[in-house]
């Protein structure tokens, strides 16, 4: 019979390892099934932070990935070549740009929305409901004691130059 005062062992060891393996796993399957639609994983970012405020600045993406400036109108640059984001003049400063995600955008964004929702469920596929709603859950609160913003994925600071 165990004795409900003594001291709990050491705590379990291994998750972080765990974490980062599938962390790496998922990210790169990710990464190969949006590929196919011609997108990287830092442009179905960007889309997503665009369609879910449409009208911000450059400027406001910057500040809310953490990256310079100039480092979203690369990105961005690239979007606008795919035809994804539209850039318009502010009619309140005419020097700066409002983003919006333009029809072939939102069209992509369905797609990977569908994309996602295949990735999820095979990644999880070894979990019932209750325990994905639970390990999500958990997730969600060891990212927010990490002071993780939400929604931003942090490796859009260490994302190499595109050429060109």
């Amino acid at each position: 019979m165990e004795d409900p005062g003594a001291a709990a062992g050491p705590p379990a060891r291994g998750g972080a390892f765990l974490l980062a393996q599938l962390g790496a796993h998922a990210a790169g399957r990710f990464g190969e099934r949006v590929g196919e639609l011609g997108l990287a994983p830092p442009d179905v970012g960007l889309l997503r932070m665009i369609a879910m405020e449409p009208g911000r600045s450059q400027r406001s993406l910057a500040a809310d990935l953490g990256v310079v400036p100039s480092r979203v109108v690369a990105l961005i640059d690239n979007l606008e070549k795919k035809g994804f984001v539209e850039r318009r003049r502010s009619a309140e400063d005419r020097r700066h740009h409002e983003l919006y995600v333009s029809e072939d955008g939102r069209r992509a964004l369905g797609r990977v929305r569908e994309v996602a929702a295949l990735h999820e469920d095979d990644l999880f596929a070894a979990l019932d409901e209750e325990d994905r709603v639970r390990l999500t859950a958990l997730l969600g609160r060891i990212a927010e004691q990490q002071g993780l913003t939400p929604g931003v994925h942090p490796g859009y600071r260490n994302l190499p130059k595109r050429p060109g």
